[in-house]
């Protein structure tokens, strides 16, 4: 009996385009292993995060740094990971799932989370030299290192390309020089490894940079920003006065830094949607736990027909 085969479906063309059942991926297709992390994640976010909420909207940072490294001995900051630098190599629907349950509870965990896994790790996962990699990648992978991203600059926001963030290279042609400054840096206060981009001479396109967060050299860093909300995740800008960044620690090749930082963001965009789901499942099981605990006229609202509406 002949086998049809499964058919990669793009983006939301199943919406607009005839497809098989059957090539739709759907929660009954995880398998037994992505199953397992995921309730890993729940019981991790029910033991660890969701209990100390508090601690969170109190702007405990240290806290937001303590639950990332326990993050990191449990495997879910290497899920995307190749194996060969010290990751599980589960690939990326796996790394879907778990920023979906790991994102629930608190916005400032899922911040904290998503810059380190994401835009702190994936440039030099999908950009680095096998050097890099072997050097950087394992130690962000388990969580001995945190990472952030140094992108955004006080007239570079969209813009990320028109970036005044400068590069110089050293008279002896072992460095490159950085100076600048950047803002509204993710995970900025407890890093370890930043991913900069900046400018050479008069390049039409910035460059990325591998730099160690080291205040000795030349770097240092701004109040924690006053936000709204996510108030437990480190929001900083970060200065840079000729930080000394050895040319090997440029990250693949001069003038690749747009291209590096936009495919990076744009993982990090698919994975905002996946973010909110499990916050929309704690909504909507909080609103129909009160609708019918909630007794008006003799009868639990829940039975009125507009609230019907509204949970439907």
């Amino acid at each position: 009996m002949e086998v049809e085969e499964k058919r990669s479906i793009k983006g939301g063309e199943f919406i607009i385009k005839e497809n098989n059942p059957h090539d739709i991926f759907t929660p009954e297709d995880f398998s037994e292993e992505q199953i397992m992390m995921k309730e890993s994640v729940k019981e991790f976010i029910d033991r660890e995060v969701w209990p100390n909420k508090d601690r969170f909207e109190k702007k405990d940072y240290d806290f937001t740094k303590y639950c990332m490294q326990k993050a990191g001995e449990l495997g879910f900051l290497s899920v995307g990971v190749p194996e060969n630098y010290g990751g599980l190599g589960m690939g990326f629907v796996s790394s879907m799932l778990v920023c979906d349950y790991i994102s629930g509870a608190t916005g400032s965990f899922s911040t904290a989370f998503g810059a380190h896994t994401g835009i702190g790790t994936l440039p030099i996962v999908l950009y680095g030299n096998e050097e890099q990699k072997q050097k950087y990648v394992p130690k962000l992978a388990s969580g001995e290192w945190f990472g952030s991203y140094c992108l955004t600059e006080p007239g570079a926001g969209s813009d990320a390309n028109s970036g005044k963030t400068k590069a110089v290279l050293s008279s002896d042609k072992k460095y490159y020089l950085i100076t600048g400054q950047k803002m509204w840096i993710s995970n900025a206060g407890f890093a370890d490894l930043l991913i900069v981009f900046a400018r050479i001479e008069n390049d039409k396109n910035i460059t990325g940079f591998i730099v160690p967060l080291d205040p000795s050299n030349g770097i240092t860093l701004g109040d924690e920003e006053n936000k709204l909300g996510i108030h437990a995740s480190s929001t900083r800008q970060v200065f840079f006065n000729e930080t000394k960044v050895p040319i090997e620690d440029m990250l693949s090749d001069r003038g690749q830094g747009f291209k590096i930082a936009m495919n990076a963001l744009n993982v990090g965009r698919i994975k905002l949607g996946v973010a909110c789901l499990d916050a929309q499942r704690k909504v909507i099981s909080s609103a129909v736990k009160y609708a019918n605990e909630r007794i008006q006229f003799k009868t639990p609202i829940a039975k009125f027909g507009a609230i019907k509406e509204k949970i439907a």
